[in-house]
């Protein structure tokens, strides 16, 4: 069974880090874009089949998706799983680690794998149940960060986060309207700057489930200074993760 991948971004991306993946590309007849020609000269290179089809078919397979004339169809992700924590957390001494919470639209997956990305986060951690699918909406949303950052899929979020701490000494850190202390207010790196991090986001309106907020070791909120009383998880994990960032390299 095959996956769509699509836009020139996560194109790229699959290229550069899974080109094995790829198995034909589909391009719109009569587009004309210098970095979409670059892309396909460079696919074709590696003998890759690339078809010209109308943009009707993009649009079909795409779902109407902002395509940029370019589609591929890719074998699955092999995906990663619980027991592939421990890899990674040796891959890196003192990861930063964003645990989503409950985020079932693909285009907030999408948006936060990116962010994840920029603000150099090890690995992202999501629930099998509750969590959005990294689809085609999640990887073209993304940018190509999808290949970048591997997102794990836990049976029970609660004990993947007790596991953290106890066998690894991550620092758990939620963030929830009611907390008494701020964003800003925290010292995120207080004991050490090698101390290894996460960073848990809720669900927008609903927040972090209870039994997940019960497994932080610390509770902050953002500060809001209009009417509004949320922000979406995309833009609220990008607050977060850039303030940690901020302060890990102060």
């Amino acid at each position: 069974m095959s996956e769509t991948v699509y836009g020139i971004h996560a194109i790229e991306a699959l290229l550069t880090r899974a080109p094995e993946r790829i198995i034909e590309v589909f391009i719109a007849k009569g587009r004309e874009d210098k970095r979409l020609n670059a892309l396909v000269h460079e696919l074709e290179q590696l003998g890759l089949a690339v078809k010209v089809t109308n943009r009707q078919y993009l649009d079909e397979k795409t779902r109407n998706g902002v395509h940029q004339g370019i589609l591929a169809m890719v074998k699955p992700n092999r995906g990663y799983q619980e027991n592939d924590i421990p890899l990674l957390m040796e891959q890196q001494p003192n990861p930063v680690i964003l645990i989503l919470d409950g985020v079932t639209d693909p285009h907030n997956l999408g948006a936060c794998i990116r962010t994840a990305d920029a603000a150099g986060v090890s690995f992202i951690i999501v629930p099998k149940d509750r969590s959005a699918p990294l689809n085609s909406t999640a990887q073209k949303v993304a940018c190509g960060a999808a290949e970048s950052v591997p997102v794990v899929r836990v049976t029970n979020l609660a004990r993947t986060m007790r596991m953290l701490q106890d066998e690894y000494q991550v620092w758990i850190v939620g963030t929830a309207g009611e907390a008494t202390s701020t964003l800003y207010q925290t010292d995120f790196y207080k004991n050490s700057k090698a101390l290894p991090l996460a960073l848990v986001m809720g669900a927008e309106g609903e927040g972090m489930r209870r039994l997940t907020k019960e497994h932080c070791d610390k509770l902050v909120s953002i500060p809001m200074a209009g009417i509004v009383s949320s922000l979406n998880v995309s833009v609220a994990t990008g607050v977060c993760l850039f303030e940690i960032v901020r302060q890990k390299n102060r």
